[in-house]
């Protein structure tokens, strides 16, 4: 079973995607990961912190005929979770987390650069991912990127007349009471940046922020209401209650398989948002360090890739990979031709404490009409 064909809820409906996305985990328990507590570690040569649904084996494949087995996991629902129980003193091997994370780890003394000349698959991933802020840092490695999407604005093409495609749709006051936007805050704040021709909202100074919040305010009230579950969205989409919206490329992949005639913008006249994430490496990890690079080349091996793509339909950052899958599928997947919509993102990065519960407070009042 896909992962992203569980039904989700929202943990945190202010943080990243991944900060907020969680699935029926019991509903993979027959994959063959090990999940397991610290205490029952110790025969273990890998033990891998990672959101709930990334254990299946399929992501890993080469790793397990290598060692015979996977790692194991030690699985949490959110960002926050994660750093919270690292902080603490939980120690692991691996930390699957989200771009807007690496600094409070990388701050807190709780991970080490990488070393790109271990991974045989390092020289194939996307130029944009390996440089970016963040992922680099005073000329040092802090994560390897591994998995990548976009968001960007769905629209049902029979209950919408657009001579072009922009972010600015879902301003429109001629759709007033049909539009939606989601409780996320990154993607919330991209695509209101992008919309007001803003090009780095995670850097903003006082003015930049403020037209941030003016854009928020002023679509308001034009919503039919905030998203934080993508099956609402969905129905809401599929019944013409709603047409057009930020989404998450796998909503324009769901509905489209149940024939609702819906476009996504994967190139719209200002560009997309996009995220992504991957490992860091903790200070010291208890495992064996030949097995940690092992199993984070699996992760970035093409058919780990393909299957990332076609089962749950995210990107890999192996640029090859994009090679070993139909473009057809990519096109229902939002996630063709790559190059062209990664030339035209903006992607999620850190940004400082404090910017961070500026913007979470803002929203907040967004939403709530102040």
């Amino acid at each position: 079973m896909a992962m992203r064909s569980l039904q989700f809820r929202r943990t945190h409906a202010l943080l990243g995607r991944r900060e907020v996305m969680k699935c029926a985990g019991a509903a993979l328990a027959g994959v063959g990961a090990m999940v397991m507590s610290r205490a029952s570690y110790a025969g273990q040569d890998l033990l891998v912190m990672d959101y709930t649904g990334y254990e299946v084996p399929d992501l890993h494949r080469p790793y397990i005929q290598k060692y015979g087995r996977s790692p194991g996991f030690s699985l949490f629902g959110d960002d926050d979770e994660a750093f919270l129980k690292v902080h603490s003193g939980f120690r692991a091997d691996l930390i699957h987390i989200g771009t807007f994370s690496i600094g409070r780890y990388r701050d807190a003394a709780l991970i080490q650069p990488w070393d790109t000349s271990r991974l045989k698959y390092w020289p194939d991933v996307f130029p944009i991912f390996k440089n970016a802020a963040g992922i680099v840092t005073d000329g040092k490695q802090w994560m390897i990127p591994t998995d990548w999407g976009i968001n960007s604005v769905l629209y049902r093409t029979d209950l919408v007349d657009i001579k072009e495609e922009s972010w600015n749709l879902l301003w429109d006051k001629k759709y007033a009471g049909k539009l939606s936007y989601g409780t996320e805050l990154y993607p919330a704040i991209g695509g209101a940046a992008l919309a007001s021709g803003i090009a780095n909202p995670f850097t903003a100074n006082n003015e930049e922020f403020e037209r941030i919040h003016a854009k928020l305010a002023e679509q308001r009230p034009l919503l039919r209401f905030y998203w934080s579950d993508p099956t609402q969205l969905e129905q809401a989409v599929a019944s013409g209650e709603v047409v057009a919206a930020w989404s998450w490329s796998a909503s324009y992949s769901t509905l489209k398989s149940q024939g609702v005639p819906v476009k996504y913008m994967t190139q719209p006249k200002e560009g997309v948002s996009s995220w992504v994430s991957g490992f860091v490496l903790p200070k010291d990890p208890p495992g064996k360090l030949q097995n940690i690079y092992d199993y984070v080349d699996a992760w970035l091996s093409p058919g780990s890739g393909k299957w990332l793509i076609e089962q749950d339909g995210y990107g890999q950052t192996n640029e090859k990979t994009f090679d070993l899958v139909d473009a057809k599928v990519l096109a229902s997947k939002g996630l063709g031709p790559p190059d062209q919509i990664l030339a035209h993102s903006l992607l999620n990065k850190e940004m400082s404490p404090s910017l961070h519960d500026r913007y979470i407070k803002m929203y907040e009042q967004v939403r709530a009409g102040m």
